[in-house]
């Protein structure tokens, strides 16, 4: 027999700040958390501007002195959003059966600035010059593996790498796990720290990022029509989920129940998305058939609305066919518009401001919508949130190489 699975702790790093209080408050609010790039000389790129999380950051009440010296900037980020989402939900750590307890971590890239930090001294001082932990800054899997041993957890650990449904695909395989009983809780989410030279040269060769340079603020407006591309931006989001019964053995506040995930490739290209949308619109017919949910019973979608041109045509085409006449609805969100594009960590960020909404009974706005596509004609919330009263909502999460995720929640 499956068992129910919940949501009792919630944290998030953003360029909004640190804080699902404070990132509620701005989403609400409407505003946007983009500016220019200040973590490196972007003087020569074609896209200088990002959303950095910048300094309200302070790692230094969940993570040492020490210890955070020795951490990768998108591990620093993932400690944190961790800590944050361990204090919500009021779980005593060490736990008494500590292989009851997991961890599962998303990021697309991992530990980037410190390969480009390790390279610029090789090349510059000769091989005897590698940072002796440049490893373990590197590697995705040491994310949820500092998590295990912060927190005396020897269940399920893994990293999940899956370009920008990393985060979603994490909090999925962590549902699968405490739905099969093979924990009773874990942490979940997901971590980036891409705003670095390679990377921002790199997108920005494939003509994927923003050159609203002049305007960062408006700079992400998903299904306008004047949009020009995503805004690269940094991160984490951190859940924690528990079995229904173990929350309410202990007296735990539940946030919401997660019903469904649903998983799909596109196999079409390895950048750009399917335009039928047949594999976007599989994933989500999935996770409503994994919860036993009809499509016009869903309320509210934090679309994975990128920004660019290909993806929010996508999206909209693949909504349309799976909840046709209720698709106009729906209220549907892009927080990216706000954020930016937080890569491997979006699904999980975009996951918290998900299961907000449905608390609060708000939605969030998609910012700078100021000319809509015609091509993408339904209710993205524009501009303004709007308040709604919800039961089910489901998070998005497309990305390079045709990966597909979706999660469903239900308000409780």
């Amino acid at each position: 027999m499956q068992r129910k699975v919940v949501v009792t702790g919630m944290g998030v790093v953003t360029c909004l700040g640190s804080g699902v209080a404070t990132n509620w408050e701005a989403l609400m609010a409407g505003r946007s958390g983009i500016g220019p790039i200040t973590l490196f000389d972007a003087a020569k790129y074609k896209s200088r501007i990002a959303g950095e999380v910048r300094g309200n950051f302070d790692p230094h009440g969940y993570v040492q002195p020490k210890e955070f010296r020795r951490m990768d900037r998108f591990q620093q980020f993932a400690m944190v959003a961790a800590g944050e989402a361990v204090d919500d939900s009021k779980l005593e750590l060490p736990p008494t059966n500590p292989f009851r307890g997991g961890v599962v971590v998303g990021s697309g890239m991992g530990g980037l600035s410190s390969i480009e930090e390790g390279m610029h001294l090789l090349l510059s001082k000769g091989p005897n010059s590698a940072p002796p932990l440049l490893i373990t800054k590197v590697v995705i899997n040491l994310s949820p593996g500092m998590l295990s041993i912060k927190y005396g957890l020897k269940g399920p650990n893994y990293g999940v790498v899956n370009a920008c449904t990393s985060g979603t695909s994490a909090i999925g395989e962590a549902f699968r796990i405490i739905r099969e009983s093979r924990a009773d809780f874990m942490i979940a989410g997901g971590a980036e720290a891409v705003v670095t030279e390679l990377s921002v040269a790199a997108f920005s060769k494939i003509r994927a990022l923003s050159t609203r340079n002049d305007d960062p603020e408006r700079a992400s407006r998903p299904f306008d029509r004047n949009r020009d591309g995503f805004v690269i931006s940094e991160g984490a989001g951190m859940l924690i989920l528990e079995s229904e019964e173990h929350a309410a053995e202990r007296g735990a506040l539940i946030h919401c129940e997660i019903l469904g995930y649903g998983a799909t490739d596109d196999a079409f290209h390895i950048v750009m998305p399917d335009e039928t949308g047949s594999g976007a619109y599989e994933a989500m017919r999935l996770a409503l058939e994994d919860a036993g949910v009809k499509p016009e019973q869903v309320d509210h979608v934090n679309a994975h609305g990128t920004s660019t041109d290909l993806n929010d045509k996508m999206e909209t085409i693949a909504i349309k066919k799976l909840f046709g006449e209720h698709a106009y609805r729906l209220a549907i969100s892009s927080t990216k518009s706000m954020t930016g594009h937080l890569i491997g960590a979006a699904g999980a960020v975009e996951a918290v401001y998900t299961i907000m909404a449905l608390k609060k009974g708000m939605v969030p706005p998609t910012i700078n919508l100021e000319e809509p596509d015609p091509d993408c004609d339904l209710d993205y919330t524009p501009n303004t949130p709007v308040s709604r009263e919800m039961e089910y909502a489901l998070s998005n999460s497309f990305a390079f190489g045709g990966q597909n995720g979706c999660l469903l929640f239900r308000r409780v």
